[in-house]
């Protein structure tokens, strides 16, 4: 599936662009963050009011490993044109489901020039390219994985390269959500406008209402990150949901904000701090282009593909909490 996803872009004119794994920034302001420190943890230093001082740690400041190379392939993509970066990624969640690690590898295309719609073509584009090559490429795995894990996989993978994926904006997936529930179904989650969706929601909408994949878009603001575009209404943002049947969101993405304003404006708003900032914003000072692009788990990939239940199935050597043997 590695040799895909290389494929796919080279024949489609994309640089392959590597982002630092250490860095500064937090892509997704979450501060779920690995720390990268040099300093004794035993005996830290520390300034008059008490808090860590990192002027002699390595690199001067406080760093961590990446959650996600986005924001310096903005960099190489108004640069480049097309750019994918395809590496390590890290996040400091405390989540022990099927669906999650601690280390994995992810796939983050970043276009200028692009729009939504533009924007979801390229998913629906690369996801149907990436499992068509396995059905080629792979068949007498498929076949057996189908036989002895999941007899219905073939069927689906056949059905999602098969199907135009569903277009739908956030606001009418959750009118149909709250419809479901007035007749009668029933989720462990309550459903209203501005929640972040959870597995069980967008497992419904393409299991059973829609049977097909849903690209689901235009999300409140307050539930996505500070990058993404701002629509006319200043309540939503372009951000787009990639959601499969079996596991839900597989692919994340947006068209970023190109504004210096109004991006600066959401880094205030979210309290995120300028001193790490400075230089994406600098990237818009003076102009910029519209941009976009987004990002896939490698393993959630391969969890689909094959079938499997469990992520920690499809990585020889998963890290989740409390969990780094080997």
């Amino acid at each position: 599936m590695a040799i895909a996803i290389h494929q796919y872009f080279h024949e489609h004119g994309f640089f392959y662009f590597h982002s630092p794994i250490i860095t500064a920034s937090d892509c997704e302001g979450a501060g779920e963050m690995f720390q990268v420190t040099t300093q004794n943890l035993y005996n830290l230093k520390r300034d008059d009011q008490g808090k860590i001082d990192y002027s002699d740690d390595f690199f001067g400041k406080t760093t961590s490993l990446t959650v996600s190379g986005q924001l310096e392939g903005e960099l190489g993509a108004t640069a480049l044109g097309a750019i994918y970066t395809f590496g390590p990624t890290f996040r400091a969640e405390n989540s022990n489901t099927p669906r999650h690690l601690a280390e994995f590898w992810m796939i983050e295309p970043e276009v200028a020039f692009i729009d939504l719609n533009d924007l979801m073509d390229l998913e629906e584009d690369f996801i149907k390219y990436c499992i068509q090559w396995a059905l080629d490429n792979c068949k007498d795995d498929l076949d057996f994985l189908n036989r002895m894990i999941d007899s219905t996989l073939l069927e689906r993978l056949n059905s999602v390269v098969s199907e135009d994926f569903v277009r739908l904006p956030y606001t009418q997936g959750i009118a149909i959500l709250e419809k479901a529930v007035q007749n009668g179904k029933e989720f462990q989650y309550p459903v209203s406008w501005g929640i972040d969706l959870a597995s069980e929601h967008e497992r419904y909408l393409v299991e059973e209402h829609f049977k097909k994949p849903v690209i689901m878009t235009d999300y409140p603001k307050e539930i996505k990150a500070f990058y993404m575009k701002l629509n006319k209404d200043n309540k939503t943002v372009q951000g787009t949901d990639v959601l499969f049947p079996q596991i839900g969101e597989i692919i994340g993405g947006s068209v970023r904000e190109e504004s210096y304003d109004k991006l600066k404006a959401q880094i205030t708003e979210r309290n995120i701090p300028m001193k790490d900032m400075w230089w994406y914003l600098d990237t818009r000072k003076y102009g910029s282009c519209p941009h976009g692009g987004f990002g896939l788990g490698f393993e959630r990939l391969i969890l689909f593909v094959t079938g499997m239940q469990n992520i920690r199935d499809v990585i020889p050597f998963p890290r989740t909490p409390k969990n780094a043997d080997f």
